[in-house]
């Protein structure tokens, strides 16, 4: 009933917009105006809506600056997140700066250049100096940005030298991941959708005998501190695994092995214990209590941050980063893949 009523005021605002501007029309004939003509009143007013809506527009900047601030990922749980949260905070540093400069003077010149009878234009064909000014120095700032961006990337990227990392598979399909430890090891068996069948649901070969360790998760534990190099697969259609506390996200392509490394060095009982942390949690835990829902606690998750279907949103995997001991205890509990056979 309520969308209905909406609607219905809708349709009416708009037919009294159209009323309105008719009636301005019939007016501005009856007074032998040409209401294609534009005046020099016309464009004061232009000029100074101009100035109104810079105003506007900058308090709206504040204001949704201040509120989407609440909402922000809280710190950075990985050595190599750091650099990316730089690499973001220069980059919207620079974006910002060029913005207060910039929409002040855009939003000014309309204002102070207004059309009027009286003016004519004048024609400047170019300046070097100028022309030199807005290309050499935008292209410097791209240039440290992008450098900056790919030294990051690469540290992502690439296996880490200085101590040998963990691997573990992630698996995406349709609606969910499965992790899988390279076991003792440290060797991922190989594995292919061929495969997939009954329990074995990653499709890994038991004839190859690096796969006789190999352990298959639904939930993904890392131990703090250790480098972790991830491996992604998909089944079906393209997938991304996105762990934005970890700041880090790959692609998970049909028929291909994508990678990256990463070293987490906050745990999650470490995490929960953070100001920013406890603060969000708290509003979150608002909002479902008058819902009537359960209680949130922080985690860690992988999510997709591809719409790969329609239950893209069932695609979260939670992520516990402890100590070594006690991801030592975590993975005696669980069966390899001999003994699932």
């Amino acid at each position: 009933m309520s969308a209905l009523l909406i609607i219905i005021v809708l349709v009416l605002a708009g037919v009294a917009i159209g009323q309105a501007v008719r009636i301005f029309e019939i007016s501005n004939a009856l007074k032998g105006k040409d209401e294609n003509e534009i005046t020099d009143d016309d464009n004061k007013r232009q000029g100074w809506y101009m100035l109104i809506f810079m105003f506007g527009m900058f308090i709206t900047f504040i204001w949704m600056s201040a509120s989407y601030w609440e909402v922000m990922l809280p710190k950075s749980a990985s050595v190599h997140g750091k650099e990316v949260d730089n690499l973001m905070a220069i980059s919207m540093i620079v974006i910002t700066a060029m913005f207060v400069v910039t929409q002040p003077l855009l939003f000014y010149f309309a204002f102070k250049y207004k059309g009027k009878k009286a003016n004519r234009a004048t024609f400047v064909s170019h300046n070097d100096k100028l022309e030199l000014i807005w290309t050499f120095i935008p292209a410097i700032v791209l240039a440290g940005l992008i450098l900056y961006g790919l030294s990051t990337w690469n540290s992502t990227m690439f296996r880490p030298e200085d101590e040998e990392p963990m691997i573990v598979e992630i698996y995406a399909k349709q609606f969910g991941w499965n992790a899988r430890y390279s076991g003792a090891d440290n060797q991922l068996g190989y594995a292919n959708v061929r495969n997939i069948a009954g329990v074995n649901v990653l499709g890994v070969d038991d004839t190859d005998g690096a796969s006789l360790d190999d352990i298959v998760t639904t939930e993904l534990h890392l131990p703090v501190g250790k480098p972790v190099l991830f491996r992604f697969r998909a089944q079906d259609v393209i997938h991304s695994a996105f762990m934005p506390h970890f700041r880090v996200q790959m692609n998970c392509v049909p028929g291909a092995v994508t990678q990256f490394a990463v070293t987490p060095d906050v745990t999650t009982v470490e995490m929960r214990k953070e100001q920013d942390v406890i603060a969000k949690t708290a509003t979150i835990n608002a909002i479902r209590k008058a819902k009537g829902e359960e209680l949130y606690e922080f985690d860690y998750v992988l999510l997709c941050n591809k719409i790969c279907g329609s239950a893209h949103y069932n695609m979260q995997m939670k992520i516990v980063v402890e100590s070594q001991e006690e991801f030592d205890n975590w993975m005696s509990s669980q069966k390899t893949f001999a003994e699932t056979l």
